[in-house]
């Protein structure tokens, strides 16, 4: 088995989870769901809710935050399919 590369990495790790699913995902995401996230790397996500997040996404793997928001390090956001919205949070892994 070939050995797996290391992901190219810079700034913080950004940590994607699906909270819910509200009808069917299309890109078939559900409830649960969790991976890392970059501004180098989709991780697989629906193209148009990634490029919906991207800004939060570089946000947070460059040191911005959310503090007006309450939370710097972590942000929730929903997809633009409202019948079958998916919503995402974006947190921030501090090292």
């Amino acid at each position: 088995m070939a050995q797996q590369e290391e992901k190219f990495h810079v700034g913080h790790r950004v940590v994607a989870t699906i909270k819910s699913v509200k009808g069917t995902c299309h890109w078939n995401h559900k409830a649960g769901d969790s991976f890392e996230i970059s501004a180098h790397d989709t991780a697989g996500l629906c193209g148009f809710f990634y490029h919906d997040i991207f800004p939060y996404i570089v946000m947070l793997q460059f040191g911005g935050g959310f503090e007006e928001w309450g939370e710097p390090d972590s942000v929730e956001l929903q997809c633009l399919d409202k019948t079958n919205a998916v919503t995402i949070e974006l947190r921030r892994v501090r090292e």
